[in-house]
């Protein structure tokens, strides 16, 4: 059955000049005047973990990527599947081996075409236990044939259910049926990765001088922890049609400091300061935006063999779950529509119904009630108070958030909590290696389906940080992925994990952030919050 994909946006029927009159002239299709100097400036907080498709682990990375490189498939403005390096798919009759038809004009930023081959090599780089991708799971993720053993070395890759059958056509087969399978395919790690550029410099092949990449912007400069900059690549198919010319990213760890640089015009787009939303709201009203975002804030409970003894008692977990007061946290510390978890996948999720849990339905002082008796329960008291550390990486957000939470702990337990921060990259390594106790995440949905947040407590993921491993929560996620109807099963899991409370779901985010006026093309209804520079633009003023 053929796929029909929506038209990606701005036909070519439009005739583009090229860069500098287009820069110099009016949008063409919206008429607005456009700004002589097309430079995209934006603040982050932590350095990105890699532009290697395959290597990247962070939102703030993946954003990047997508600007160097195009998979499959791109999103439009609203988060709909559009063509990218794939013009359209077709799949079997059980939808078990689905076949790409890729586009021929489609180049790297080095003169080659990018083929089907390029996509076979770069998800076989991603299975390779040698590569040890922290996103390798992905790939168990997106159902492929034999993935789990690849993955796990007991057999080679060319067993991956993945083929170029020419240069432009991609056959893919999968485990079992997935109707959902080609939303993973707008996923940064299922980018092409060019193989000759890899086998010529190794790792060094991501750095300026080396990367080849085939999409709209080439990367021209990085400063670690400093900046990086990326420039519109005059070898991607679409050039025509991209305006934005230049895209800066400068690295600030304080918002309050990058909020001062912002307001003082060095930088197009920043976070909103924590607690400030509703101030910052009144005062630059056509600046600051608000939108639900596909992400959950949360603390996972390290209950592997590093982690402390206590935290491996389900009733101590219950009742730190229970007496954090997440109306206070995101009425009175955050402050920017945010929205109280009990569960783990967001309402914004397509498809999903949040299902009604013990704790959403109790209020906050029956909630501490039966959090003081659980852990009186599990042996914890004025005599034996229980103690746990507070990991969390460097931020002023965090910080407030992880006061707050030791403060009710504190209150309402007795529970002795200590923090400490460490910085993005020693932070994500602490974690995976299961040196802590408890520790700040946040989770952004790889695609809009609730099993990108369930995924994350199936024992075989490399993001279970707890070390979670229920057979039930297994069977039920494999189950899932070939059920016309996974909802029960999401439900269950859900139900599972508010009992178990490997993790505690704390909020649900919205992308609150500054953005100049004169910026245009922002994807503010993508609830995925995936954006592509080449979609925006800068109108004069």
């Amino acid at each position: 059955m053929k796929h029909c994909i929506k038209a990606i946006l701005l036909a070519s029927a439009v005739s583009w000049a090229s860069g500098p009159l287009l820069a110099a002239g009016t949008h063409p299709t919206t008429g607005e005047a456009l700004a002589d100097d097309q430079t995209f400036t934006y603040q982050t907080i932590d350095e990105h973990t890699s532009v290697d498709p395959q290597l990247v682990e962070d939102v703030g990375g993946a954003a990047i990527v997508r600007d160097l490189f195009e998979g499959l498939y791109n999103q439009d403005a609203d988060g709909n599947m559009v063509p990218g390096v794939a013009l359209n798919h077709t799949t079997n009759a059980d939808k078990t081996v689905y076949t790409f038809t890729l586009r021929n004009n489609a180049k790297w930023s080095d003169g080659k075409t990018v083929t089907a081959g390029d996509f076979e090599y770069a998800w076989k780089r991603l299975a390779d236990p040698e590569t040890a991708s922290e996103y390798q799971w992905f790939m168990g993720v997106m159902n492929l044939k034999n993935a789990v053993d690849v993955m796990s070395g007991e057999m080679p890759v060319s067993e991956l259910g993945v083929k170029a059958l020419n240069d432009t056509t991609l056959e893919v087969t999968l485990a079992g049926s997935m109707s959902y399978f080609p939303l993973t395919t707008t996923h940064s790690s299922t980018f092409p990765t060019p193989q000759w550029a890899i086998e010529a410099h190794g790792t060094d092949w991501v750095k300026p001088e080396n990367i080849v990449s085939n999409g709209a912007y080439v990367l021209t400069k990085h400063v670690p922890n400093e900046t990086l900059e990326r420039e519109r690549n005059p070898m991607y198919w679409n050039d025509a049609e991209t305006i934005m010319e230049k895209v800066v990213i400068k690295i600030v760890n304080d918002e309050n400091v990058a909020l001062t640089r912002y307001l003082a015009g060095e930088f197009d787009q920043t976070g909103v300061p924590t607690g400030q939303f509703l101030k910052m709201q009144e005062q630059y009203p056509d600046e600051v935006h608000s939108n639900p975002a596909l992400c959950t804030y949360y603390y996972s409970m390290n209950m592997g063999e590093n982690g402390p003894e206590a935290l491996k008692d389900k009733r101590v977990r219950q009742a730190l779950s229970y007496a954090i007061d997440r109306d206070i946290i995101v009425n009175n510390i955050l402050q920017a529509g945010q929205f109280p978890a009990y569960t783990f996948t967001p309402a914004a999720t397509a498809g999903f119904t949040v299902p009604e849990v013990e704790a959403s339905t109790m209020t906050q002082a029956e909630r501490d009630a039966k959090a003081a008796e659980l852990l009186s329960a599990a042996g914890y008291g004025t005599d034996n108070p229980l103690s746990v550390e507070i990991l969390y990486n460097t931020s002023e957000g965090h910080k407030k958030i992880a006061i707050a939470i030791s403060q009710m702990w504190k209150q309402k337990l007795g529970v002795e909590a200590t923090m400490q921060n460490q910085e993005w990259k020693t932070f994500l390594t602490t974690k995976s290696e299961g040196n802590y106790q408890v520790g700040r995440a946040g989770w952004c949905g790889d695609y809009n389906e609730a099993s990108t947040f369930l995924d994350l407590v199936g024992s075989a993921s490399g993001y279970n940080d707890s070390k979670f491993a229920n057979a039930e929560v297994d069977q039920l996620l494999l189950d899932s992925k070939t059920s016309d109807n996974p909802q029960p099963n999401y439900t269950r899991i859900e139900e599972i994990v508010a009992d178990e409370v490997p993790l505690i779901s704390i909020y649900h985010y919205t992308n609150a952030m500054f953005l100049k006026p004169s910026i245009k093309g922002w994807p503010f209804e993508n609830v995925e919050g995936n954006w592509y520079s080449r979609n925006l633009y800068k109108v004069a003023k």
